[in-house]
């Protein structure tokens, strides 16, 4: 008797993947690694203690190649995660066992530039920094700023927003339209090159934030913006962290169009002085701020900032006025995370944030002060004020209970947003880290609509399965 046909249905998770990759070798050939270092690379991404090997790195150059191994893997039901460049801090790029990692850093081109309508359209794996450099010429630029060497692919399945968002809004707000390959290896775009539209679903919406479970992201039409004539940065210190997320409440309630205003605590504002560099100040509880625009528009935000910050005990703006001093202003904000992990260096820091109604940003910042200080742990606090959304870097011992001591203070961290009205995370998403708070924030009902949008669409939950929705009951109308 002949042997049975292997199918999907009949075989073992190791040989449905075997199936995949051999069915992949003549198209992907050495694109294809299974090398130890390779795999351990794209094990893991950023700041959370988790990961997995994948059991092969499949790097693909085109949106056709992310077809042809969607394909082959929804046929054998082999799971497949997107990854670009492994910033993600809440462990969206960690794959399940026996699953393929779907590397897109090598689509890094600018498919079209339109600098008339102010818009492009470029490849999943690019960076905003290497967008920022290649677009330099024609006066524009790209301002979603998240800080780290993120992927704009990567930036639009987390949502990502970052220092500017309060000024030019989140990946939300930039993006028009979408290139994704759907679970089945089908090709669609969403959207388009308008900067608006009243026909059909907002399939763009959709995908942007959907963190790889609903298809993947492989090219990008991005809004873009004009360079400002003037930019002014500055630093105000407070002695009391109420006077300091006061005033940053008043500019915003004030309407003055400031483009980033980011708090750092004492604790953080002392690790930064020393991991940065920036002796000339204190250790205090301390404000930046980034103006841009005309000259004029420049001077009259300043002065309403001064007057706001003064009127809340400020202890005087201190300006950074060359573009030099400026990126290494900015460079130390950016590089906050290393120096909380530079107090103590064998420590973990496990990154986490929140969001609230502005108006709500006073009390909870305070309330988390307290829970820091019940918890007995080290946890500098810093943040994107300006739009309520900020990050605590909880230090703790890189031991089962140290973590546990980390996760029980987010906890109550992510618990006071919820009770506030808020979000359990304004930019570094779901993944699989904030699974737990999804059915407090949502609802049931809500959640089972978004499980039935991911049976529909991935019927086989090959999609980076296990992050963005916790397990549950799926609505069926």
């Amino acid at each position: 008797m002949p042997e049975p046909v292997m199918t999907a249905s009949s075989a073992s998770a190791p040989d449905r993947l075997q199936a995949v990759l051999k069915a992949l070798q003549p198209v992907m050939g050495e694109r294809i690694s299974t090398a130890p270092s390779v795999r351990e690379e794209h094990s893991h991404g950023e700041a959370m203690n988790a990961s997995n090997l994948p059991e092969a790195v499949v790097f693909a150059e085109s949106t056709q190649d992310v077809a042809t191994v969607l394909r082959h893997c929804h046929e054998w039901r082999v799971p497949v995660v997107a990854f670009g460049a492994g910033t993600s801090v809440e462990g969206h790029v960690v794959p399940p066992e026996q699953a393929i990692s779907l590397d897109l850093s090598r689509m890094t081109g600018i498919v079209d530039l339109n600098a008339e309508d102010l818009d492009c359209r470029v490849q999943a794996g690019i960076t905003r920094q290497t967008l920022n450099v290649e677009i330099r010429d024609t006066g524009l630029f790209f301002p979603v700023d998240p800080g780290g060497e993120a992927t704009i692919g990567g930036m639009c399945a987390t949502r990502a927003s970052g220092t500017a968002a309060v000024r030019y809004g989140t990946m939300k707000e930039n993006v028009l339209g979408l290139t994704v390959v759907l679970a089945t290896g089908e090709i669609i775009r969403t959207g388009g090159r308008v900067r608006k539209s009243s026909t059909g679903y907002d399939l763009t919406s959709l995908f942007v934030g959907s963190e790889g479970t609903l298809g993947i992201i492989t090219e990008v039409q991005l809004r873009l913006h004009g360079r400002p004539d003037s930019v002014s940065a500055a630093i105000c210190q407070f002695e009391s962290l109420h006077d300091a997320i006061q005033t940053a409440m008043e500019i915003i309630q004030c309407g003055i169009p400031i483009t980033r205003v980011e708090l750092m605590d004492s604790v953080q504002m002392a690790a930064s002085i020393q991991y940065s560099g920036l002796n000339e100040y204190q250790p205090l509880t301390t404000l930046f701020f980034e103006f841009t625009g005309s000259p004029a528009a420049v001077r009259e935000q300043v002065e309403t900032t001064e007057a706001i910050a003064s009127g809340n005990n400020g202890l005087g703006f201190a300006w950074a006025e060359s573009p030099e001093d400026r990126t290494r202003l900015w460079k130390a904000r950016h590089d906050a995370y290393w120096a909380a992990k530079a107090i103590v260096p064998d420590a973990r820091v496990i990154s986490t944030d929140c969001i609230v109604p502005i108006s709500r940003l006073g009390e909870l910042i305070e309330g988390v002060h307290r829970d820091i200080e019940a918890s007995g742990l080290r946890a500098p606090l810093l943040g994107h004020v300006g739009d309520g959304n900020f990050h605590t870097l909880i230090i703790t011992d890189d031991t089962p209970e140290g973590h546990q001591q980390a996760l029980d203070l987010d906890r109550k961290i992510v618990a006071r947003a919820l009770s506030l009205n808020g979000s359990c995370s304004g930019e570094h998403g779901v993944g699989m880290g904030k699974l737990e708070f999804l059915e407090t924030e949502h609802g049931p009902g809500s959640l089972s609509v978004m499980r039935a949008l991911k049976n529909t669409m991935d019927p086989h939950h090959i999609l980076n399965p296990g992050k963005l929705l916790p397990p549950g009951a799926v609505y069926t109308g």
